[in-house]
């Protein structure tokens, strides 16, 4: 442009370099709107939303140079020492909702039916925890390891928003053995496990694996297949040896095998040698020595295709109970839906008329469709030059452009109930598949 500033030059032709670059955008955007170019700077706004969907500071700017009323003055805090400010003050939703509150409805409507609870928020409780002990009783965790180990979490089974039938599940089979001591040494049940999380992608497996920690107020191990392999032979088995070692000395601890395929796929089917040696070392660290090793040292595995893992991993003493997490139910998807729609401006959003409409959406599913509505309550707020809030019709246009992802895994997984279901595997993927009317 003719009129431009040598710096607002040299800024367009950086960020046309670098899109992605946020706090550039931004910058550029500052001072198109300190020059009274409020529609430019509107668009560079956008823009950087789109890039990063939740930056306060993108926000903030958009309202100012859209014109929006500022939020009430907030109590004065207690006083503190001064700080400098970077940048300007986030936008304040609510403060913003309660001055236009005659002009626009309320964030949530009743369809009816009396809403469901709040219980897929990820916020903990935080009381009742227990300090991590060694599997000896000493309460010292031992020296700093090179994996990294979470301590025990606020995360619970009440923070997983429905999917009652899961944590039933969870609760006999699993988590109520080991909450008590007495019975467990009167039968003579070992304080070790495994489980195997399978089902659809999305469906919140390791939110659910790091809620089984935080119910045993054990410490938490994710690893994956990059965490494992590497380049040297021998050190791929040596790694997993360390990770089970670091779980030993941080006991009670829950390792959290994500995507057991890759980790422990069939050796029938492996051709290279240093992922054969891998699985072989797994098997030797989930028996230990002599059974006793592994005491306090929870083995949690997840998979979206547990046909596919080696048969000997899920053998009685290894990953010897199954476990089938589908896409969330009524409940659960209303708790999803409320958490990813917190933060965000709606009004008369009815969730149980958005809940019948997700039916089979996985978590993830639900996530994308909150930001898709989002982005077009952005884009129409920025084409137009007036924000306005994010309604039913952009949740229900998102939803029906979106096709749940579970369908393509439910596809495979019907060939595999139907005809590969040796000694009832996948028994509770057959009933659910009948339930559905999809075998």
């Amino acid at each position: 442009m003719p009129d431009e500033s040598p710096l607002l030059r040299s800024l367009r032709a950086a960020i046309a370099a670098a899109p992605g670059d946020v706090p550039l955008r931004l910058h550029f955007a500052e001072l198109l709107l300190a020059e009274g170019r409020n529609d430019e700077a509107v668009t560079e706004a956008a823009v950087a939303l789109q890039h990063a969907p939740g930056d306060e500071a993108a926000r903030a700017l958009m309202v100012r140079a859209m014109g929006a009323p500022a939020p009430g003055p907030a109590p004065a805090p207690a006083p503190a020492p001064p700080e400098e400010s970077e940048g300007p003050a986030p936008f304040d939703w609510a403060a913003a909702e309660q001055e236009v509150g005659d002009l626009v409805g309320p964030r949530f409507v009743e369809s009816g039916t009396e809403s469901g609870t709040e219980s897929g928020s990820q916020s903990g409780t935080g009381s009742g925890i227990e300090e991590p002990l060694t599997a000896d009783g000493s309460g010292d965790p031992g020296d700093a390891s090179a994996w990294d180990v979470d301590a025990p979490g606020s995360v619970r089974l009440a923070d997983v928003g429905g999917m009652q039938e899961v944590k039933d599940r969870l609760e006999a089979a699993f988590l109520a053995p080991m909450r008590n001591p007495e019975l467990r040494k009167l039968y003579g049940k070992s304080l070790r496990g495994g489980l195997l999380l399978y089902g659809p992608p999305g469906c919140g497996k390791t939110f659910i694996a790091r809620a089984v920690a935080g119910e045993l107020g054990a410490s938490f191990m994710s690893i994956s297949l990059s965490d494992i392999l590497d380049m040297y032979i021998g050190t791929s088995e040596k790694n997993v040896h360390d990770i089970f070692e670091t779980a030993r000395r941080q006991a009670p601890c829950v390792v959290f095998l994500d995507e057991l395929d890759a980790l422990g796929a069939k050796r029938s089917r492996t051709h290279h040698s240093g992922l054969r040696n891998v699985v072989n070392q797994l098997l030797t660290e989930l028996d230990g020595i002599n059974g006793a090793e592994n005491e306090g040292v929870f083995v949690l595995a997840a998979t979206n295709v547990p046909w596919d893992v080696d048969l000997a991993l899920r053998r009685p003493g290894r990953l010897d109970r199954t476990l089938l997490v589908l896409p969330p139910d009524g409940p659960a998807r209303e708790a999803i839906l409320r958490y990813h729609l917190r933060e965000r401006p709606i009004e008369s959003v009815d969730l149980g008329k958005l809940v019948k409409a997700t039916e089979d959406f996985s978590g993830a599913d639900l996530a994308h469709l909150c930001e898709t509505a989002a982005e077009s309550a952005l884009l129409d707020s920025a084409r137009t030059g007036t924000v306005r809030m994010i309604n039913m019709k952009d949740l229900l246009g998102a939803a029906k452009q979106l096709r749940p992802s579970s369908e393509s895994w439910f596809a495979s997984a019907r060939n595999v109930a139907m005809f590969a279901n040796d000694g009832g595997m996948y028994d509770d993927l057959v009933a659910y598949l009948k339930k559905k009317r999809k075998l």
